[in-house]
């Protein structure tokens, strides 16, 4: 179920709210250029400055337009483990196919916290759940070890989004769990290198515009054409780089502003890109024959 390109998609805003209507264009956008799965309210969604009722809105918008076409991998993680239960509650009561789970920001639990954190979880709800290790953005990261516990001991933790940026980690996580459990690769760049150690997909950003060739790089890989991954890998590297000029999704909605696909607009402490970075990003989109 959770395999090849999987969206991180954006939450459009018009005039500091949620745009529903162009919000449900995006899902048909993707579903029409071969994306796999959808994650609704992550990092590349904003999750942290929406409202508890922009959260929940966001994931029942998205499930219902997908109508069981993709699976739909909620975003409702938090820092406050009684405030991921709720999220995830509601994220099954309406149909989310499973949930993406990040690890808790700010407190920098111990190993023994991150387990208990997500046994907590994942025992509230009977939905598949998908850990997400980023430490760059929550300053802790979780060992393989902790991940193969969780995957032993509660039946519906069944994969992990790795951000980390080692493939060391991901490799030592595929050893610690076995090829029954999922792993996906959570940084673009290493698309390629993560499928080629037994990833069994990336939730992206850079598949917010350019989709089908993101999931194009995962089947020609899946299919043995490495050749043509290769290639894809390589013609999506300037872009990638391009969508981490600043903070993302600082990029990646100017990008989409500038094609027209949606808004631009970002809730603050997400600020309007530097004018340099402005520059480098219409380039690299211009290269990728995206914008005149």
């Amino acid at each position: 179920m959770f395999k090849g390109s999987i969206v991180a998609i954006v939450t459009p805003f018009k005039d500091d709210k949620v745009d529903e209507k162009v919000l449900k264009d995006l899902v048909e956008f993707q579903i029409k250029n071969s994306t796999s799965g959808i994650v609704p309210c992550g990092t590349t969604g904003e999750s942290a400055t929406l409202t508890y009722q922009e959260h929940d809105r966001v994931i029942e918008i998205i499930v219902e337009q997908t109508r069981q076409r993709v699976p739909v991998i909620a975003g409702t993680g938090s820092n406050s483990t009684q405030e991921a239960i709720t999220l995830t509650k509601h994220a099954a009561r309406v149909g989310a196919s499973a949930s993406l789970q990040v690890v808790p920001y700010y407190n920098r639990p111990t190993q023994k916290g991150l387990y208990e954190h997500f046994k907590a979880i994942a025992e509230s709800v009977d939905i598949p759940i998908i850990l997400y290790n980023i430490a760059s953005r929550t300053g802790v990261n979780m060992e393989p070890e902790t991940i193969a516990k969780l995957a032993k001991d509660c039946r519906n933790i069944v994969g992990v989004k790795e951000a980390s940026g080692s493939l060391e980690q991901m490799s030592r996580v595929r050893l610690a769990c076995g090829e029954g459990f999922y792993l996906l690769s959570g940084d673009d760049a290493l698309t390629l290198p993560a499928l080629s150690i037994g990833a069994s997909g990336v939730i992206s950003v850079v598949a917010n515009i350019v989709p089908k060739d993101v999931a194009s790089l995962v089947s020609e890989f899946q299919k043995g054409n490495i050749e043509k991954a290769e290639k894809l890998h390589y013609k999506l590297l300037p872009l990638v780089k391009a969508m981490f000029l600043e903070t993302n999704p600082i990029p990646l909605k100017t990008a989409m502003g500038l094609l027209g696909v949606c808004q631009p607009d970002l809730r603050l402490p997400m600020c309007a890109i530097a004018d340099d970075n402005l520059n480098k990003l219409k380039k690299a989109l211009g290269d990728y024959g995206l914008l005149d």
